[in-house]
């Protein structure tokens, strides 16, 4: 009875969008400008991103991404197939960022939360691969001329941004707080969770006016916009692509370090005349690589500049420390620092045999 008065009482989503991403490296490098071109001659439109409220001068993309509009996919969630808008953001320093919008229309709370569920099974972290790679498949195809040195592994990074715009009444954040719980929504759980675990779950919550709501999580995010801004959704975008790129070129120098030493090991095995040409090799191979992973960094480190817009910063910070991104970038700097280290000091050798 309790159950069937609370699905009466619930608030209606009247319209809203769930944004499911998955985010590939794809090159060292994308030329954005060769990505338009090609793709308006493969008679496609496509436009820079730009935060659509927030003035250039208080946040600003260093290098905005193409957004690539893609022919939209019928998706079959359990009742029927939904036309899901389609996506695919391409950020310069190597990653692509595709993104189907699910669309929601008139479904009370329980349900609503129901059909994420069934939205995250179909093409969520878990589902089929072949889904998101067929979809990546088609722009790569398209837009390889524009790839520099193209990645040989997908990599990638999933992120779910559930926004709703419209309810059957108007409701503050903390209204909305009271009459539902956004628990089982973001952890996909249906068990009840302990009380340190929910605490936790909303522990990243955001409000800037009265009416609107954000909540991070590590795989998803709520978004409660009345007024259809989604400055929110795009720096949660960057931050999961800066991710990706971070963990990329920690994998890539995890893999080098121990190469690196085999080579010195073998440099310094070799005859005294031949050592020093082994190590002046060695030491400008290891700087090219510093060069590249550094230039490359810095790029994403800067993706997207911060400077009046105080919220959207506090959101876009608490994102980048919840995934991890600081730590990720000082492992990337300390393995830097061991192979600077490693070539000045093969450059030292060399120079004294």
């Amino acid at each position: 009875m309790k159950e069937a008065e609370a699905t009466r009482d619930a608030l209606r989503v009247q319209s809203g969008t769930i944004n499911v991403l998955r985010l590939f490296d794809v090159a060292y490098a994308i030329d954005l400008g060769r990505v338009e071109k090609l793709w308006t001659d493969h008679a496609r439109s496509s436009s820079r991103a730009r935060l659509s409220t927030t003035p250039a001068k208080a946040m600003t993309f260093a290098e905005a991404p193409v957004v690539l509009a893609m022919p939209s996919v019928s998706i079959d969630f359990g009742d029927g197939a939904v036309e899901c808008a389609l996506t695919a953001s391409l950020y310069g320093f190597g990653t692509v960022a595709i993104k189907v919008g699910v669309p929601v229309r008139d479904l009370a709370w329980p349900a609503f939360v129901e059909f994420e569920r069934a939205v995250d099974r179909v093409i969520g972290p878990s589902s089929d691969a072949a889904f998101w790679l067929e979809r990546l498949e088609f722009a790569v195809q398209v837009l390889e001329p524009a790839l520099v040195r193209p990645s040989s592994g997908r990599l990638y990074e999933d992120y779910a941004v559930i926004v709703v715009q419209e309810l059957d009444e108007p409701v503050s954040a903390e209204g909305l707080l009271e009459r539902i719980d956004l628990v089982p929504l973001l952890s996909g759980e249906a068990r009840e969770l302990a009380e340190t675990a929910r605490a936790e779950l909303m522990r990243n919550h955001f409000s800037y006016y009265r009416d609107d709501l954000v909540v991070l999580t590590w795989d998803r995010a709520f978004v409660y916009e009345p007024r259809g801004d989604s400055d929110v959704a795009d720096v949660l975008e960057v931050a999961n692509a800066q991710l990706l790129e971070l963990r990329y070129y920690d994998e890539l120098l995890d893999a080098e370090l121990p190469r690196m030493y085999a080579q010195v090991e073998g440099a310094r095995r070799v005859a005294a005349l031949l050592a020093s040409r082994h190590f002046a090799h060695l030491a400008r191979r290891l700087q090219t690589m510093v060069a590249e992973v550094t230039e490359l960094t810095e790029k994403i480190d800067n993706a997207l500049q911060v400077t009046e817009d105080v919220y959207l910063a506090r959101v876009y910070g608490a994102a980048l420390a919840l995934f991890r991104v600081p730590a990720v970038a000082a492992a990337v700097d300390r393995k830097l620092s061991i192979i600077r280290d490693t070539y000045t000091a093969l450059y030292e050798a060399a120079s004294s045999r």
